[in-house]
């Protein structure tokens, strides 16, 4: 069932079908990657919404998923899109961990990838020089909370169960 979920997961995120991702994570869930740490299936399926929005408005044609190594508890993945702040670019390279509620719903999803690799793309030279840096990481940390939470504030109600 957990595997079917993960399966369920990356072919709506190709699809750009974020109300079919939302709907993979319980209620309480949790999301960490280097730039969000989430709790709710609210600010999930909010985080999957505003990045498909964005994939549609930037560049859909670009956009490519390739996922691989699925198991009952973990995915390799690797998006390509051009990122909507800047128009760069992207391909990163992401790891990712699940745990799983009694009903085969994602309780815990954490990515893993490199920060600096993402930032040298999206983010051109200053991703260059300073990705490496916890300054470059909590202002695109702080855009991103303040991002997401406009979108959600825009879909009011979208995302709950």
């Amino acid at each position: 069932m957990s595997r079917e979920t993960i399966e369920r997961l990356y072919k709506a995120f190709a699809e750009l079908d974020s109300k079919t991702m939302a709907a993979c994570y319980a209620p309480d869930a949790t999301f960490e990657d280097p730039v969000f740490n989430l709790r709710g299936r609210t600010h999930v399926g909010g985080m999957w919404a505003m990045l498909c929005s964005a994939i549609k408005k930037s560049g859909r044609t670009e956009w490519k998923l390739k996922v691989s190594d699925i198991t009952d508890h973990s995915a390799h993945w690797e998006p390509t899109y051009r990122f909507a702040q800047t128009g760069h670019l992207v391909h990163n390279v992401i790891d990712a961990e699940f745990e799983f509620d009694s009903q085969g719903l994602i309780k815990r999803h954490r990515d893993r990838f490199s920060f600096w690799r993402w930032a040298r793309q999206a983010l051109g030279p200053v991703g260059w020089l300073l990705g490496w840096s916890g300054w470059l990481r909590g202002k695109v940390r702080r855009t991103a909370v303040r991002n997401l939470a406009k979108h959600i504030e825009i879909s009011a109600g979208r995302y709950t169960a």
